[in-house]
């Protein structure tokens, strides 16, 4: 993500918090160069993983139900 130094200004926090957790480096552009603000370690894999929901209705009905019907040896 490129940046002016005023826009740092105005969100220093927000980018920051930003570059902390998706850990994509920051470039400030001043006269004309370019600072980079890098975390110190990228966060896992699974950490940057979105959050879905899967399972539609109710958790105790799937562990209870009976997969005797479902499953068969010979298939």
């Amino acid at each position: 993500m490129k940046v002016t130094a005023s826009q740092l200004r105005q969100n220093v926090y927000s980018i920051l918090d930003e570059t902390l957790e998706t850990g994509v480096p920051v470039e400030i552009v001043r006269k004309g160069r370019v600072l980079r603000i890098v975390p110190d370690q990228k966060p896992s894999k699974l950490a940057r993983l979105k959050k879905r929901a899967c399972i539609v209705g109710d958790l105790d009905s799937i562990v209870h139900m009976n997969w005797l019907k479902e499953w068969s040896e010979t298939k």
